[in-house]
């Protein structure tokens, strides 16, 4: 009879513990789908049982190149059905250009009930590197003439191109891309005021990152850092739009609610398979 009674309340117990962790919904990267979360997967459902998933199946492969705003529409519509069926509020994990829709859908997505923002090696101020996009699609091209097409109507139109942000083309930059500095009210945006409160509405973002990425250039972009006019890095707090508290950025760090995670040794694409970066970084923020 005790054996049991100690079983029937390390069940209940154990219910308990699985019905309060929160949905979980997953964001992927540029030329990649939900088949490369597979792992991430068993190591999220291994330290908390009976988790929701949700990896969004939209734009996966060459239809990730779409631009972001119209990326943005359908990703915001599918996590509001997610959001509209989860009261208890969701935890949100981006991974790379992932990052950088995830910031748009935040911003344009009203009572979004995403308690945690688990930002996964993204670009959040940006791309300054050649990466294979660039190299397949753009062979000829060098770094330093990339803006000459991003900054352009048809650029535009490409999902990299929407995060280009030349350090020596700062006034284009502002002047001819349609997502980044719009996103960042860098620049004119009658919607500024609601997005800044739709990003403050998170309970904590978690920024990862680490200088062996090798793809996030600078990879301190991942936790809201960038080059400066002459390509030497400036750290999150030294950034205009955290001291003018452009998007909310400021107050949530002063508040204690910006949290970083540096791992060195992990490539860019290996971030989401690495047991020590789950454990680290993230587990704790999936509760």
């Amino acid at each position: 009879m005790m054996v049991k009674l100690i079983f029937f309340f390390a069940t209940v117990l154990l219910i308990g513990q699985v019905c309060g962790y929160k949905p979980l919904v997953i964001v992927h990267g540029i030329l990649s789908d939900p088949s490369h979360f597979d792992g991430f997967v068993q190591m999220v459902t291994k330290a908390h049982p009976g988790t929701n998933i949700t990896i969004i199946n939209e734009y996966d492969g060459t239809e990730s190149l779409t631009s972001l705003w119209q990326q943005v529409d359908k990703f915001r519509s599918d996590m509001k059905a997610v959001v509209d069926s989860s009261p208890q509020g969701i935890h949100l994990l981006c991974y790379s250009q992932g990052g950088a829709i995830c910031r748009g859908v935040i911003a344009t997505l009203p009572n979004h009930q995403i308690h945690n923002f688990i930002s996964l090696s993204c670009p959040l101020l940006g791309q300054y590197g050649e990466t294979d996009v660039f190299t397949k699609y753009f062979p000829a091209m060098y770094r330093k003439d990339i803006y000459k097409f991003c900054y352009t109507e048809l650029g535009q139109k490409i999902s990299v191109c929407n995060y280009w942000n030349d350090p020596h083309q700062h006034e284009l930059y502002l002047k001819e891309n349609i997502y980044l500095p719009i996103l960042n009210n860098e620049t004119e945006n009658q919607n500024s005021s609601e997005w800044k409160k739709n990003f403050l509405q998170i309970k904590q973002v978690v920024l990862i990152g680490g200088p062996d990425d090798g793809v996030i250039t600078p990879w301190q972009s991942s936790q809201f850092g960038y080059y400066d006019a002459n390509e030497s890095v400036v750290e999150m707090q030294g950034q205009e739009v955290f001291l003018k508290d452009s998007f909310g950025l400021r107050t949530m760090y002063n508040n204690g609610q910006i949290n970083t995670c540096t791992v060195p040794g992990v490539e860019h694409t290996t971030w989401h398979d690495n047991q020590m970066v789950f454990d680290k970084c993230i587990e704790q923020w999936l509760t």
